[in-house]
């Protein structure tokens, strides 16, 4: 495998399905609202604009986790929601949202509102 510029997200989730269904479902999503490029890292594959505003990353990967992905999305305020695991506040415009994922059924509406939303932001 090369550098981290070649890797896909097929790469990174390598024999974990359903991680691969959740980000397919995420990138889905994603498209559906307008083009965003896709960085995979070591860690985590993003969706970019501008700047990066949503995450998809395996929380197994550092802990001891029963929990296949997390979607992290980033907004320029905090949303309150019991979906989200953690909210954080990193710099100054940016607000990210955790959000655990056991199923690609899971991005509902409320969660495409808010890439809708985070998208906007990252233009």
């Amino acid at each position: 495998m090369g550098d981290a510029a070649e890797r896909s997200p097929e790469d990174l989730f390598a024999g974990l399905p359903e991680v691969v269904a959740i980000f397919r479902k995420v990138q889905r999503a994603v498209f559906t609202i307008g083009e965003a490029s896709v960085a995979v890292s070591k860690s985590q594959v993003a969706f970019r604009r501008r700047k990066g505003f949503a995450y998809v990353w395996r929380p197994g990967q550092y802990i001891h986790s029963d929990v296949p992905a997390v979607l992290s999305i980033a907004l320029p305020h905090e949303v309150r929601s019991d979906r989200f695991k953690e909210v954080v506040h990193p710099s100054t415009n940016v607000w990210m949202h955790h959000l655990e994922l056991h199923t690609p059924s899971q991005i509902d509406d409320e969660v495409r509102g808010w890439l809708e939303e985070a998208y906007a932001n990252a233009g």
